[in-house]
C-alpha cells in the first residue's frame, strides 16, 4: 500500500504521514529533507542557486540515510530548500530515489509536495493536506520560537506566502492536487483531529478495496 500526502509549507503533513506510517508499519520518506538537505550543503558551500551543474552536483551526492531531520528545520534551510527545488535537474536527480522507495515490496508513506502527481501517480491513497497561510505561519512561528530561533510572525508569514508562490509556479513538478486526492483542510483542527480524519480515509480506501 502506497500513501502519498502532499501538501504546502506547515500543513502538519509530516505528521500525519509518520503516524500513518507507524500505524501501518509502513517506511516513511519526508521528501522534503532531500531538498533541505541539498539546500543546506549549497548555504554551507556558499553556491549560487543558479549554479544548476553545481545544485545537480550536490543532490546526486546526497546520502538518504544519514539527513539528520532537527537540524534541517531551520527557516534559511526551508527557505534554501524551496529555492533548490524549483530547479528540474536537482528534482531530476532526486526523482528516482524517491520512486524507488515508494515502489518497495510492501509499500511506503510518502509526503511532499508532488508525491501523488509525480513520484507515485498510483498510490492507493492520496491526502492533500493544506491550511491558511495564517494558520500555518503560526505553527511553524511557534516551532522557530520553541528552538529558540529569532524571527516574528509577520516574517514566518511572507515567507510561507513567498513559498507558496514559488512551489505553485515553478515548471518542475509544482505543487497541485491530484485528481484523485482527497483534501484535508485542518486550519480549525487540532493534531489528533487531522489523524482521526486521515486514518479514516485510509481506512475507507482499504474497505473499498476489499473483495
Amino acid at each position: 500500500m502506497i500513501i502519498a500526502i502532499d501538501g504546502p509549507a506547515a500543513s502538519g503533513k509530516g505528521t500525519l504521514a509518520r503516524r500513518l506510517a507507524e500505524h501501518y508499519q509502513l517506511p516513511h520518506l519526508d521528501t522534503g529533507l532531500l531538498y533541505r538537505a541539498v539546500g543546506a550543503a549549497v548555504l554551507e558551500r556558499g553556491v549560487r542557486f543558479d549554479d544548476i551543474p553545481t545544485l545537480a552536483a550536490l543532490a546526486s551526492e546526497l546520502d538518504m540515510g544519514s539527513l539528520d531531520a532537527e537540524a534541517l528545520k531551520t527557516g534559511a534551510i526551508g527557505e534554501a530548500a524551496s529555492k533548490v527545488a524549483a530547479c528540474s535537474a536537482v528534482r531530476d536527480v532526486l526523482l528516482r530515489a524517491q520512486k524507488d522507495f515508494a515502489q518497495q515490496p510492501g509499500g511506503a508513506v510518502l509526503d511532499g509536495r508532488d508525491i501523488g502527481t509525480v513520484i507515485a501517480p498510483d498510490a492507493d491513497v492520496k491526502i492533500f493536506v493544506t491550511a491558511t497561510p495564517e494558520a500555518r505561519a503560526q505553527r511553524r512561528f511557534k516551532e522557530f520560537f520553541e528552538r529558540g530561533e529569532g524571527t516574528s510572525f509577520e516574517d514566518v508569514l511572507a515567507d510561507i506566502r513567498r513559498r507558496d508562490e514559488r512551489d505553485s509556479n515553478r515548471a518542475s513538478a509544482p505543487l497541485v492536487v491530484a485528481d484523485d486526492a482527497v483534501t484535508l483542510d485542518n486550519t480549525d483542527l487540532d493534531k489528533e483531529q487531522s489523524w482521526q480524519w486521515a486514518l479514516e480515509t485510509v481506512e475507507s480506501r482499504l474497505r473499498e478495496r476489499q473483495p
